[in-house]
């Protein structure tokens, strides 16, 4: 067992372990911590604990200190500096007229670096920006493209649901979303309702998923053959999977009505249901797929 303190750098960031060396923390404290980026300002987040040694990546970077009152004001002011680094970077990019939007800037905490992050459509030579911009800071500069659902994860925003976006208030890392789930779940394969403000496929999809893929277990597929209640046999019509409801075409005196049972009340046998995607519908809808895993905003 390695004993470990979890922090983060950013609002709901990825959460990085270190070695508490002993130091006295809990959770919202801060700490000055060495990182691949150099020192950097962090919030515990995971108050100081033993875990397996096969859950730590080495080599564990220690602790430096327990931020102080002086380090909490350095920290502000390097978030104010950010706001002016923001819109000298804006400026330049004008003047070299470089197809690329600034999303963020930031200072590492003894200002030893300060990152820009901004999307583009494909690759910007920024090089002669990178020159303007290290003579304005005299400091290393970094920038960073980052994808489309870092910069939704960055600026925030609302959802359809009328919340706040999940990856802005919670979602530490971006898990793979795919069509595959939207039609589990039995949803319209309409870019405008399956897609989030960042115009990939919702993240909520991927919450949801294993519960459906349970319940999907449970009811018979569109076209199945099933037994009623009374032992009249009829083909499924419609599944409701959050209510488990199944609609099922009977013949009765050589006419056919539709009628809803209970999922329960049922009897047929259950086969793995192959979710099919037509070519059109993929051709239209492969831009909103995400692999995640790929983002390059909280490397540290």
């Amino acid at each position: 067992m390695t004993k470990v303190v979890g922090i983060r750098f950013r609002n709901v960031g990825k959460i990085y372990y270190f070695n508490p060396k002993g130091y006295r923390m809990k959770a919202g404290d801060h700490v000055i911590v060495e990182t691949a980026r150099g020192v950097e300002y962090g919030k515990v987040v995971l108050a100081p604990k033993e875990i397996p040694e096969e859950e730590v990546v080495h080599p564990l970077k220690e602790v430096l200190r327990v931020a102080t009152q002086e380090d909490d004001e350095k920290e502000a002011q390097n978030r104010k500096k950010e706001k002016e680094a923001f819109k000298i970077c804006q400026k330049k990019i004008r003047e070299h007229g470089l197809e690329m939007k600034l999303i963020d800037a930031e200072y590492t905490f003894d200002n030893n670096k300060v990152l820009f992050y901004f999307t583009a459509d494909g690759r910007i030579d920024f090089r002669q920006l990178v020159k303007d911009l290290a003579a304005i800071f005299k400091t290393r500069i970094e920038l960073r493209q980052i994808g489309v659902r870092d910069e939704t994860k960055i600026l925030g925003g609302i959802g359809i649901c009328g919340r706040c976006l999940c990856c802005h208030t919670y979602l530490s890392e971006f898990a793979p979303v795919s069509i595959k789930m939207a039609k589990e779940q039995n949803l319209s394969l309409n870019q405008t309702k399956i897609s989030g403000v960042c115009g990939r496929l919702m993240c909520c999809l991927k919450n949801e998923q294993e519960t459906y893929e349970e319940l999907n277990k449970r009811l018979p597929g569109i076209g199945d053959i099933v037994t009623l209640p009374e032992g009249l046999q009829g083909a499924v019509q419609s599944v409701n999977v959050l209510r488990q409801r199944v609609k099922v075409i009977v013949e009765i005196n050589d006419e056919k009505e539709i009628q809803e049972y209970s999922v329960d009340e049922l009897k047929f046998r259950p086969r793995k249901k192959k979710i099919k995607i037509s070519e059109q519908e993929m051709k239209e809808l492969k831009n909103l797929e995400d692999k995640g895993g790929d983002s390059k905003l909280n490397e540290k």
